[in-house]
């Protein structure tokens, strides 16, 4: 059986492509003989047709690897999510214990707030901050190479268990993570942006000046276009991390050389996705805020601890479950959906390109005879 884990350049860019990939291949030319035939369809193993694919492709692709390997894909990321949970828990516990004096200490009757108290806490608490951004970092790659390694079988129509997608996924999670990483980076620069516009009103406000907030507005509309075309630039840098077990530099370079040439349809097949994914967010949050219970009824002779008590009390129970059970699946959907999409784009990239579709066709093949001859066929090719 052929392993094509790793999944390295099948031909040189620019080169020769396999079958379906240019016009070198066997359906790219005209048919022998007088009459005309149109030609077979392209070998589908698996969740996707080895050929160029098409906006249809590209979905039904990832709704069927959603569907068919649900488990591998979704146990992980929720394996993942509830190891977030069970550290960030641990984490803000122990912060807790270790300045517990200085809060009991300021929540004294009477007590003012002093440094020698708000220190610990506030240095507590804060790398708690820091480590839950790290620990998400982490997570988040994580769950992007699990995606990237459960469609590596699922292109071929491979079995995918959850301990071989895990153990794939997390040796790739470091580089994923540095390419991760610099694409959070990529998206803090409209944010930052955003931020420093609305400083700049306070501040046209207060001098009556409008050159700060034009300024900046100014910044802000060459930040949004620049970040967006370097995230694009860089979107397939985890699947190539992860399907090549390439470094994360190599990953990037790898990104850029697929999508030049190609990124106003990766921009708009992903644009594409993030619109699904929002629409599916407002089918379930709508509903759940109509059917938000009526806040108690305020009385003002009650203090501000039993007015606030009352209030939040009226948003817990049934209503606060059955709100963050649906928020944390649709949350999960999307964090297995749109990883899935660009995967799936860079494996089409490669089809184009580079002539991936022969290599997996052969595979493919041997997978067959495999299994004729009775032969198992491995659920996790090694890397």
């Amino acid at each position: 059986m052929s392993d094509t884990s790793g999944w390295g350049p099948q031909a040189p860019y620019g080169g020769q492509p396999g079958p379906y990939g240019g016009p070198q291949g066997p359906y790219g030319g005209p048919p022998p003989g007088w009459g005309w035939a149109p030609p077979p369809p392209p070998p589908k193993p698996g969740v996707l047709p080895l050929a160029p694919l098409g906006v249809d492709h590209v979905l039904g692709g990832t709704f069927a690897t959603m569907r068919r390997y649900a488990k591998p894909l979704f146990g992980t990321a929720v394996a993942a999510y509830g190891l977030l949970a069970v550290v960030m828990a641990t984490a803000a516990a122990l912060a807790y214990l270790s300045v517990r004096e200085h809060f009991q200490a300021l929540s004294e009757t009477d007590a003012t707030f002093s440094w020698d108290h708000g220190r610990p806490i506030l240095i507590a608490f804060g790398a708690v901050w820091l480590m839950s951004m790290l620990a998400t970092l982490a997570v988040n790659s994580f769950i992007q190479a699990s995606c990237a390694a459960t469609l590596h079988e699922a292109v071929l129509g491979r079995p995918a268990t959850f301990a071989a997608v895990w153990r794939r996924a997390w040796s790739r999670t470091p580089s994923v993570m540095g390419v991760t990483l610099l694409l959070a980076f990529i998206l803090m620069l409209p944010l930052g942006a955003c931020m420093l516009l609305f400083v700049s009103f306070f501040v046209t406000v207060m001098t009556q000046s409008a050159a700060p907030f034009g300024l900046v507005f100014l910044l802000l509309l060459v930040v949004t276009p620049l970040a967006a075309w370097l995230y694009v630039l860089f979107a397939f840098a985890p699947a190539a991390a992860s399907l090549e077990t390439a470094g994360p530099f190599q990953a990037l370079r790898r990104s850029v050389r697929l999508v030049r040439g190609a990124w106003w349809r990766t921009f708009g097949i992903s644009l594409l996705a993030g619109f699904i994914v929002g629409v599916v967010s407002l089918a379930v949050r709508i509903p759940l805020q109509f059917a938000a219970p009526d806040p108690p009824v305020v009385d003002p002779d009650d203090p501000t601890s039993a007015i606030l008590f009352d209030q939040l009390r009226s948003q817990f129970g049934l209503y606060a479950v059955f709100t963050l059970v649906a928020t944390f699946v649709t949350q999960l959907a999307a964090s297995v959906f749109l990883p899935l999409v660009t995967a799936v784009l860079y494996i089409d990239q490669r089809i184009r390109k580079e002539g991936l579709a022969q290599a997996l066709t052969q595979a493919a093949a041997e997978d067959e005879a495999d299994a004729r001859q009775g032969a198992p066929v491995s659920p996790s090719p090694s890397p």
